[in-house]
């Protein structure tokens, strides 16, 4: 009892400390530019946007105070008189603004004033159907509330608000709703599906989702087709795509109709001291998507959003894996997440790759999943080069740190325990298609409450490979399963663990447990099981003995678990 009492004391104590490095931090962000101390791949300096010094101010050209005039016009004619003069700020003062899209334009900086909320329409005519990327595919949807293309130096300063008006855009599931702000939903019009278990903003919407795989409509090929569904075609919030040089510093974006930000194919981009929040019940509601993109920085932000906080994808399948561009050169650190489906994410559309990545000093407050890495085949692409540390949870629903490539399906495992036999015989070849992770080190990791500490599924044909995880300090209810992975590396673990069973291998190889410490009450700490298993190195010490707490399958050759 006593391990238990000290190991929470230090986890309130590294939580408290993790809060005040980040607002600390945040202080001093300004000042310095040592961006890249303690990172463990070379990277370029990160290059801010050079901004002329040129003002104007949206209230010069016609826009209105109130929320009832569109001012997008006064929005198009302030950044184009600046334009003209070689770039420059403009001034969006304290005040409600109403607008359609706002069309950026190299050398801009939208300076958002403490005050300041700039409300996007209601009105899905204002947004015409484009050609772009959707959730990793090339597709047509409606343009972005914020939307800029083949740009240079392009700034969101201030802490002023921009609102997507998102619930005009969304459909709602009424079991994410209380009984009273479901009736006042249904008040506000819209469409209920036949069960009246969910909310539609309109019949086109419906009619748009009938045959859509991801949001994504496969069966359509023309322009007018797309038309016939555009409410339907929601747009994330923030779309800037194929630029150099962006940054976000200090605004709030917010309900936004899909994803919050979307940077694409972006070179040189820092996002610092920025906060991103939607429902939690927002569908597709992600906080920041960072596509193919190369030399980034997220530090000193907040998010609180429906899906995934933070999330870095390349494309989607055969889309993605065309475009081929890794996203990489990635420093993520002194960030909270409060709900959200992962707290830093890694996929599912990774089929351009993703390699370098940084994670280090970010809290996680109720989020779902803790630190989540996600495919399936179909995919294709590299996850390589990973380094993550200092990372501190606590209540998360799920799984504090999850690897699963059988993202949207079952994997060969979780089909053999429900007794689908055949399913052995099952071969995959590996191609282009396959994806495959590795390489990655994961340190200094504290769970105060999750349902389980590690979940670890990689595929038969493509195992997870080189995952090490070292000095891990946790409570949670289950422990750690390990299926389908090679040269995983466990060392300093120190679990308060609810099921009596801390380690479940299956199809594990050249494995090494080096200084684990559990609940000694459990009488089954470790059951191994699958045919592919071998070369196990269980190492026991002063506090865990091993050889007493070890189940191995039937289907386990003979010598292959060292105890």
């Amino acid at each position: 009892m006593k391990f238990k009492f000290n190991q929470l004391l230090f986890l309130v104590f590294a939580i408290t400390l993790s809060s005040c490095h980040i607002n600390l931090f945040a202080q001093n962000t300004s000042s310095s530019n040592d961006y890249y101390a303690g990172i463990e791949f070379k990277m370029n300096k990160i290059n801010e946007p050079i901004i002329p010094n040129n003002t104007v101010n949206i209230v010069d050209f016609g826009a209105v105070n109130g929320g009832t005039v569109l001012c997008t016009k006064a929005f198009a004619d302030a950044i184009d008189s600046v334009s003209k003069k070689g770039g420059g700020k403009v001034i969006i003062p304290p005040g409600i603004w109403l607008t359609g899209p706002i069309i950026l334009k190299s050398n801009i900086e939208l300076n958002a004033q403490s005050g300041s909320l700039i409300k996007f329409s209601t009105d899905k005519n204002l947004y015409p159907i484009i050609e772009t990327s959707f959730e990793g595919l090339n597709t047509w949807r409606c343009i972005s509330p914020i939307y800029g293309k083949n740009l240079e130096n392009i700034a969101f300063t201030g802490n002023g608000i921009y609102d997507g008006s998102g619930e005009a855009w969304r459909m709602v599931k009424k079991d994410k709703l209380t009984e009273s702000q479901w009736a006042s939903l249904i008040a506000s019009g819209g469409v209920l599906n036949d069960k009246k278990t969910s909310w539609y903003p309109s019949e086109q919407y419906i009619k748009g989702n009938k045959n859509a795989d991801q949001n994504v409509r496969f069966d359509l090929k023309t322009k007018e087709q797309f038309e016939e569904i555009r409410d339907f075609l929601r747009p994330v919030m923030v779309s800037i795509q194929n630029s150099k040089r962006v940054l976000f510093d200090g605004p709030v974006f917010q309900n936004s109709p899909a994803w919050n930000i979307h940077p694409l194919l972006i070179e040189d981009l820092i996002i610092r001291n920025t906060t991103v929040r939607n429902p939690w019940y927002s569908q597709n509601g992600d906080g920041l998507d960072v596509e193919s993109c190369k030399n980034v920085l997220v530090e000193n932000s907040s998010f609180d959003v429906g899906d995934d906080a933070i999330c870095i994808k390349s494309g989607k399948d055969k889309d993605g894996r065309d475009r081929g561009v890794a996203c990489e050169n990635i420093i993520i650190r002194n960030n909270i997440v409060y709900h959200g489906h992962g707290g830093v994410t890694v996929g599912s559309e990774m089929s351009g790759g993703v390699k370098n990545m940084h994670v280090s000093n970010c809290t996680f407050m109720g989020t779902d999943v803790g630190l989540r890495f996600k495919s399936a085949r179909g995919r294709g692409g590299i996850v390589e080069n990973i380094f993550i540390s200092d990372i501190f949870m606590t209540n998360i629903p799920s799984q504090a740190i999850s690897f699963d490539l059988y993202y949207g399906g079952k994997s060969i495992a979780e089909k053999l325990a429900e007794g689908e036999n055949n399913t052995i015989a099952a071969t995959v070849s590996v191609d282009e298609k396959t994806p495959q992770f590795k390489n990655i080190i994961i340190k200094n990791i504290y769970i105060n409450g999750a349902q389980q500490a590690v979940f670890l599924q990689g595929l038969p044909e493509m195992n997870l490979e080189n995952i090490e995880i070292s000095n891990l300090i946790g409570k949670a209810d289950k422990g750690f399963s390990i299926i389908d992975a090679n040269g995983i590396k466990l060392h300093d673990i120190n679990l308060d663990i609810t099921n009596s069973t801390v380690f479940e291998i299956y199809n594990g190889k050249n494995m090494s447990l080096k200084n684990i410490n559990f609940d000694s009450t459990s009488q089954k700490a470790v059951t191994i099981d699958g045919e592919a298993s071998k070369n196990i190195e269980l190492i026991s010490n002063a506090k865990t003995d091993f050889r007493k707490k070890t189940t191995v399958g039937k289907n386990v050759t003979k010598g292959v678990v060292k105890m």
